[in-house]
């Protein structure tokens, strides 16, 4: 359970970086602001989800009074510890897997990668005090928020007390309430785990010495992207998921494309696989397992937990207002307004899509729906989006729409095309083969339903096929569009050209030999 205990926020190490990072997302001095008679809207949590629509309720120019209540950072994990501290750890290690590369593209590789763990983590902690002021108090302060630093806590009728870290309590009347307290990483119930201790993606930034042993339990998307990030680093890494592939929500093909390259980098996979229990002796931490009814151990000197979410609950006192909530987080209905018809959610909070794009596109429809949706009208809904995702792993695993395991189980009836890349010539003088894009869509039409990319650049190109997908343009557009030669998104247009040759029937044959005749 989170410690309800409220502490002034701290980051290791303590260098200019993380000095300058505190200085904009909690400045030591600040003093919380004299609260208004009453806010139009009190947002509780400035990650992705609290900062966009605190700034965008604000910055509509229309005098809405808003507060912004944080009890550890500004920017929440995306800046902190998640999306902007990992990128970096994964730009350098592909620095590093391309170093050891290079022979392969007529380049003499050095026989020694020298890695240098503290500088490509100082990188990463120099990066992420230059974003910081984006999410900074002082700007969202310029924007016309009244931000306050400390524990919120809703109270009865349409109030939020906040308690700053010298016991100030300030109380903050509303209209409209958001709670967007996001998520923090799942603690398994492990034998032995919290007495040998281990990392999350909460701690495993403040690393200043790489983990000659590194044992990451969970193959999700974190679990992913840092073990094969720390393998290029130098780290030895061992990845044991409970799962038969790693990305349970991926397509197998895809999974078995990154699993294969896991392995080729020297990584060692454990699927099906459950770790027991943990001991700690002199020689490591030594985490045991049941394989085939046999306990067997493996000794190393960190782990890494990334095993899921678990939704920041705890002290806000929901109880109080009538929001239901259960272990997977605040209870909403389609248009993100909780039990209390006051009070709406947004991110990490009450979704199952916890991705920042995610939170940043809910935070937009909870600014229509708190502000702009009079007696029920206009309102939007989370169920209309069309949400794509991405696992940035080398290659990236991209994602939008249904899979065919969802097509399946809502009786569509669908047909799959599936590109492989080493049939699209840009990846074929890349290097970058290992890939495919796999496309799902309705049987006898051009209707897309879903699309996987694996590929070094997924993530880049999704956006084609999500827009296709969310304005309707099916493979038969698709393959009316000229995409650039050679780049690895004319694996879309391979597509759209393969669904076209579908159309070629006996019957068109016959036609097209017709119109040929009096051409």
């Amino acid at each position: 359970m989170l410690d309800d205990t409220f502490r002034p926020v701290t980051l290791r190490p303590d260098d200019r970086h993380n000095r300058a990072l505190l200085d904009q997302v909690y400045p030591a001095q600040w003093v919380n602001p004299k609260p208004a008679d009453r806010y139009d809207l009190v947002v509780v949590g400035a990650g992705t989800a609290g900062l966009v629509v605190a700034a965008g309720a604000a910055g509509l120019g229309l005098g809405l009074r808003v507060a912004l209540v944080e009890r550890q950072w500004m920017g929440g994990d995306c800046l902190n510890v998640g999306c902007i501290p990992s990128k970096c750890l994964i730009r350098s290690s592909r620095v590093a897997a391309e170093m050891r590369d290079a022979a392969r593209f007529g380049l003499h590789a050095p026989e020694t990668i020298a890695v240098d763990f503290a500088a490509v983590m100082e990188r990463m902690r120099a990066i992420r005090a230059d974003i910081s002021p984006h999410d900074s108090t002082d700007r969202f302060t310029e924007l016309g928020v009244d931000v306050f630093l400390g524990r919120g806590r809703f109270e009865v009728d349409d109030r939020v007390t906040v308690t700053d870290d010298r016991g100030e309590c300030s109380t903050l009347r509303y209209k409209k309430a958001v709670i967007a307290t996001g998520a923090r990483a799942t603690r398994p119930t492990i034998p032995g785990l919290e007495a040998a201790g281990y990392l999350t993606n909460e701690t495993v930034f403040a690393l200043t010495d790489r983990p000659a042993r590194l044992l990451v339990i969970g193959g999700g998307p974190i679990g992913c992207e840092l073990a094969q990030a720390f393998q290029r680093l130098g780290s030895q890494v061992t990845l044991i998921h409970r799962g038969q592939h790693l990305l349970d929500r991926e397509d197998p093909d895809a999974a078995a494309i990154l699993q294969a390259q896991f392995q080729r980098e020297g990584m060692t996979l454990m699927l099906a696989t459950e770790p027991t229990r943990v001991e700690t002796t002199p020689a490591g931490k030594v985490v045991y397992f049941d394989r085939d009814g046999v306990e067997e151990g493996i000794t190393v000197d960190a782990i890494l937990i990334g095993v899921g979410r678990t939704p920041n609950t705890e002290g806000l006192n929901l109880e109080a207002v009538g929001v239901a909530y259960d272990r997977h987080g605040v209870t909403v209905n389609d248009y993100l307004q909780t039990t209390n018809p006051k009070i709406y959610a947004a991110g990490d909070i009450c979704l199952d899509w916890k991705f920042t794009h995610a939170a940043d596109a809910a935070a937009r429809i909870v600014i229509q729906n708190t502000l702009f949706a009079p007696f029920g009208q206009f309102r939007t809904k989370i169920s209309r989006l069309t949400m794509p995702w991405v696992t940035f792993t080398d290659p990236e695993v991209a994602h939008v729409g249904l899979s065919e395991p969802e097509a399946r189980s809502r009786g569509i009836a669908y047909e799959t095309i599936v590109v492989p890349f080493d049939r699209v010539d840009r990846a074929i003088t890349d290097g970058e083969t290992s890939g495919l894009l796999k496309v799902i869509h309705r049987q006898g039409r051009d209707t897309i339903l879903g699309a996987t990319l694996v590929s070094r650049h997924a993530g880049e190109m999704i956006g084609e096929l999500t827009s296709a997908i969310v304005n309707n343009i099916g493979l038969g557009q698709l393959a009316s569009v000229i995409h650039p030669y050679p780049t690895q998104a004319d694996c879309i247009k391979k597509a759209a050209d393969a669904y076209k040759k579908t159309k070629l029937t006996k019957t068109t044959r016959q036609l097209l030999r017709l119109l040929n005749g009096f051409s």
